[in-house]
């Protein structure tokens, strides 16, 4: 059985867009594909598949999952942005100074460039590359191109 879910899903990948979005509404039920994005519904109809197959997440694993994407979001830096309660009502003990394109500190970005591997590490404030602390992105690209980048399109962010 494995190897049928593997071998079906692998044949999704190639299929036209129309095949993916009918298939979804099979596996689904449901009368229209939510999106007309090839990967979203292939991926979709994956875990389906496989959850049909092999059962879901325990009810359990579900709760400690919602727990941890709530404590360490990474993509909203929920952990770097602690919430206040005072008198009901729930808000954030500061606004967020940092830029959300930027991962947790302590994130290391990689990226290759001219056959070498640049690693920066993500600081509270600043940026580390080869011992040295810099202040952006943009001062690391410098330095590395010779010319004027946007930090953030040179590290892909």
């Amino acid at each position: 059985m494995v190897r049928d879910i593997a071998d079906e899903i692998t044949s999704l990948r190639n299929q036209p867009l129309e095949a993916l979005a009918a298939r979804y509404k099979e596996v689904f039920g449901v009368n229209d594909a939510p999106s007309s994005n090839k990967v979203f519904l292939w991926r979709k109809i994956a875990y389906r598949l496989q959850e049909q197959e092999f059962g879901s997440l325990s009810p359990k694993a579900k709760d400690r999952l919602a727990f941890l994407i709530e404590q360490y979001d990474p993509i909203n830096n929920k952990a770097l942005r602690p919430t206040v309660t005072s008198t009901e009502k729930e808000t954030a003990a500061l606004p967020s100074l940092r830029d959300k394109r930027l991962p947790i500190p302590g994130t290391i970005i990689r990226k290759n460039y001219k056959g070498q591997e640049i690693r920066v590490k993500v600081l509270e404030k600043g940026f580390e590359y080869n011992g040295k602390v810099y202040r952006t992105l943009t001062a690391i690209a410098q330095e590395l191109t010779g010319a004027h980048w946007n930090g953030y399109s040179f590290f892909n962010l």
